[in-house]
């Protein structure tokens, strides 16, 4: 939007203009004794038309296009860190999980083999022998101490 030359210019809007005119001496465009000439001009101007008309002569700035990052790139970048960090906590919860199922078959492994009682009463050949009778077992013992006949 075009300013009208005949607004009253504020202070930041001369120091704005003045940073122009040494931006401008410092690429070479001024010399020295025009931009003490024009920044005198500058800090006296009262008006839009007056600072414009120090600045007539010079290019207009270029927008520094470094600073100013389009909202769609920085949504995008949003969006693709979200999801990377998604994907990293999903791989770690499948090497989880995958760890925790490892263990878990080793250990139902080991239930099956060992916790069933399998080993316990089972013979040489595979097949499990009957447990003795409590009574067997009172025979023997009288059988050893009593030295009467073990089975009755």
């Amino acid at each position: 939007m075009p300013r009208s030359s005949i607004l009253r210019a504020s202070d930041s809007d001369r120091d704005r203009v003045a940073d122009r005119l040494r931006h401008a001496a410092a690429e070479g465009r001024l010399l020295t004794e025009e931009l003490e000439e024009r920044l005198g001009v500058a800090f006296s101007a009262r008006t839009y038309g007056e600072l414009d008309a120090v600045v007539a002569d010079l290019p207009a700035p270029r927008e520094d296009r470094r600073h100013k990052t389009p909202l769609w790139v920085k949504a995008t970048f949003v969006l693709a860190v979200a999801m990377a960090l998604i994907a990293v906590l999903a791989v770690v919860a499948l090497i989880f999980i995958g760890l925790a199922g490892a263990w878990l078959l080793w250990l139902f492994a080991a239930w099956a083999i060992f916790g069933r009682g399998g080993a316990r009463g089972s013979s040489p050949r595979g097949h499990s022998r009957p447990a003795p009778h409590p009574s067997h077992r009172l025979h023997s013992r009288r059988g050893v101490s009593g030295g009467g006949s073990a089975w009755l």
